[in-house]
């Protein structure tokens, strides 16, 4: 038998209660590994790669399992009052999950027309068909009044060029290109460190050796902590999030 603390019934708690029940009975934890089902859940469609725009500096989007977003969750480094940039945010998982399980604020940017075009379908289906943010680009003092505070946006746009917002102070990274824009993007950071200075967490999640080896002789990045994702995915090594700061 199932039973709920008071505390914890609320309607995404008790849809994560029944999840972890079923792992218990199926012996396999379907939280974590069952992508469709949170899709399902946030009435959104996130699953499926898409190399339709790579090139030898920005990669082909492959979204973040949910099991890997949900331990970011727990760690408790992303909060209702911060405001996190996913770059190469594809169709929009990253944002949506974690304004839907944090209460936090979202911009996701991306080189890809197309994808930037799914994600504000997503934020629509997800919002009940309200009216979303899509922006072909945002200059650094652009109105956000109808993105966030409070509810996600996507925009289509260059990373290398993107001026950060001051509000951002959580940084989000799947791998969505090469060393040469993160160097790129990792100083338009710190220009708006710099204007604005204030506590700024990176996350890099399943990093390459090339990226750690950067972020590792960068002066103002401190190493802070890792997230183990071996647990979700076996015998890879690199199953994990690596949190940095700005020092």
């Amino acid at each position: 038998m199932l039973f709920l603390s008071a505390w914890s019934y609320s309607p995404a708690a008790a849809f994560k209660t029944r999840l972890l029940a079923l792992s218990a009975i199926n012996g396999y934890n379907v939280l974590m590994k069952n992508d469709w089902l949170w899709d399902r859940k946030l009435h959104i469609h996130t699953r499926g790669d898409d190399r339709s725009k790579e090139d030898r500096d920005r990669y082909a989007y492959e979204p973040t399992p949910y099991g890997v977003l949900m331990k970011l969750v727990d760690s408790g480094w992303v909060r209702r009052e911060d405001v996190l940039l996913d770059y190469g945010s594809g169709k929009g998982r990253v944002g949506l999950f974690l304004h839907d399980q944090t209460g936090c604020s979202s911009i996701g940017i991306d080189f890809n027309g197309d994808m930037v075009r799914k994600a504000v379908k997503n934020l629509e289906s997800m919002s009940g068909g309200k009216s979303s943010s899509f922006r072909r680009d945002v200059p650094q003092n652009a109105d956000f009044s109808d993105g966030f505070p409070g509810r996600p946006a996507f925009l289509w746009a260059d990373a290398a060029r993107y001026e950060v917002p001051e509000e951002v102070n959580r940084v989000y990274f799947f791998n969505p290109f090469s060393v040469r824009i993160l160097e790129i993007v990792i100083g338009k950071i710190l220009d708006s460190w710099y204007r604005k200075p204030r506590h700024i967490l990176l996350f890099f999640y399943y990093p390459s050796a090339d990226y750690v080896s950067f972020l590792m002789r960068t002066d103002m990045l401190s190493f802070v902590d890792e997230l183990d994702c071996q647990d979700l995915f076996p015998d890879d090594p690199r199953e994990k999030i690596l949190c940095f700061e700005l020092i």
